[in-house]
Formats: C-alpha cells, structure tokens, sequence
C-alpha cells in the first residue's frame, strides 16, 4: 500500500507495551488499531458525531496476521483503508510498517457495524457517514510519534 493511498497514524511504542521477549506484546495491537481508527474517524470529521452518540459503532470482528515483531521506540505507521462498506458495516484494513525502513509489521482486517447509541441495535449508515468512508481520508496522516517533529527511535542494542 502506498503511503497516499490511506489514512496513516503514526504511533511510538511505549516500555510498558512491550513483552518479557522484548516486543510488542500481540494484544497491543489492537489497541494500536483502535488509536488509528479513532484518528481515521476524527480526519473523516465524525469525531464529534461519535462522541455526542449521534453516531456510534462496534466491533464485530477482527483478523490481525503478524509478519514482523516491533521493539521498545519504535515509530509505527498505521495505513488505515476501507475494504467495504456495506448497509449497517464497514471493514478497515490497517497495515503496519516501521518507520523509517518500511517493514511490514503486521496486516489487521477489522468490521465494525453501526448500531443505536442508546439501544446498540444495528443501524443503517448513515449516508454522510458513507460518503465520507468513500472518501477514506486518503493522504492524510496524524503523528502521535514526534516523527515528523525530528524525534527519531534510538537504534537497536
């Protein structure tokens, strides 16, 4: 995938996410999608939406297939995309790469369905919500690391 064409966040793993082997411990890798998706959803300009509860989601699924371990500091970019859109779910596809040498990390598919705030019932999406999804945020990119701000992960031991 291209860097312009998806959503990228870009993450700096902590000391506390990483593993008595040394990486990142595979669970935290769905927090990592998370953290993604919630600025993927801020970039589309639903954050508000999704906070006030006109707008809600849940998870319904999700595949993560590793390729790679990632270690304590390093810069992770998360290329957030949409695979489908359907009448009541979405499907993200987020790729994992290490900065700045571009390994692949790990591939994570992940459905979300729409669902009443109050109820938790499925709900249609709504269509500026799925038009926004069509437009996926391509191009844009948050930086939560310090990446593009020149603090740059220590080497290896």
């Amino acid at each position: 995938m291209s860097e312009t064409s998806a959503f990228r966040c870009l993450l700096r793993v902590r000391y506390a996410e990483v593993d008595a082997q040394n990486v990142v411990f595979n669970a935290r890798y769905a927090d990592y999608v998370d953290v993604a998706v919630t600025e993927f959803v801020r970039a589309l300009g639903f954050a508000e939406d999704f906070v006030e509860g006109r707008l809600d989601y849940q998870l319904v699924k999700q595949s993560i297939t590793w390729q790679a371990p990632a270690a304590f500091d390093a810069v992770l970019a998360l290329g957030v995309s949409v695979d489908h859109v359907g009448t009541t779910s979405f499907r993200l596809r987020t790729d994992i790469t290490r900065l700045p040498d571009g390994q692949a990390l790990a591939e994570v598919e992940t459905v979300y369905v729409i669902v009443d705030h109050h109820t938790l019932s499925k709900q249609a999406i709504p269509p500026a919500f799925r038009s926004a999804l069509d437009q996926a945020a391509r191009g844009l990119e948050v930086d939560l690391a310090g990446w593009r701000h020149g603090v740059q992960p220590q080497p290896p031991d």
